[in-house]
């Protein structure tokens, strides 16, 4: 029986995706007493991640080969705009934050440097770099949801318990599976430069998450503001 290329994968993310578990923002979240500012500055820039990952599935649709892949693709595409971006509206709300300012929150360096990063390789390739781009943020949030719901309380907490419910879903975790089954139907047959080539961008995606959780926690924008405001401040 041939190895799946998504079981493949995993032995190379294991470690990384492991490792979110002992973030501060995470662990933070599952055991409820994560600060909540640094919670609205993870929304409001993955808020706009999220837009960035919708291109991308709109892109994968224009790139799908048939029309089975195109209409997983236009699947996801609606989950995330109407589904995923509704709860962080939700979020937003209960902080006061309305839908539009929301949307016209500025990027960070992390969120910029990773969306380029995909958007990159995905315009490059073909519709198989598109899915290997937005593989790791689906799986690992339903790694992570379904992790978190093992935790005492989490799922009940009055903040976060929504957080995690969303992505350890059965609707989450089942979006999950179609997108790595036509991950695994696109690399089918594929030479293994071009698998290789293919876990590359799942593993760089992976470390990217990481990224954003460290962001997150440490509510970074760009280096550079950050030293012009110390220089207006002395």
């Amino acid at each position: 029986m041939s190895t799946l290329f998504t079981d493949r994968l995993w032995k190379r993310v294991d470690t990384i995706w492991n490792s979110y578990l002992d973030h501060p923002f995470v662990k933070g979240l599952g055991e409820g007493w994560l600060e909540k500012n640094k919670f609205k500055h993870w929304l409001k820039q993955d808020y706009v991640y999220l837009i960035e990952y919708s291109r991308l599935l709109a892109l994968g649709s224009v790139k799908a080969k048939d029309l089975e892949t195109m209409t997983t693709f236009a699947k996801l595409l609606y989950n995330t705009l109407e589904v995923e971006m509704d709860l962080h509206r939700e979020y937003a709300s209960q902080f006061g934050i309305t839908p539009k300012e929301l949307e016209e929150t500025e990027p960070g360096a992390t969120m910029t440097a990773y969306t380029s990063y995909m958007l990159n390789v995905s315009h490059r390739g073909g519709v198989e770099h598109v899915m290997a781009s937005l593989l790791t943020c689906a799986w690992s949030y339903n790694f992570i949801g379904k992790e978190l719901a093992n935790w005492p309380g989490s799922v009940d907490h009055e903040f976060y318990g929504h957080w995690v419910q969303m992505y350890s879903s059965e609707e989450f975790t089942k979006l999950t599976e179609e997108c790595k089954d036509l991950m695994n139907q696109l690399a089918e047959g594929k030479p293994e430069r071009e698998l290789v080539e293919l876990e590359e961008i799942v593993v760089k995606t992976s470390l990217y998450e990481y990224m954003f959780w460290d962001m997150a926690e440490k509510e970074e924008e760009w280096p550079v503001n950050l030293a012009v405001n110390q220089i207006k401040s002395s």
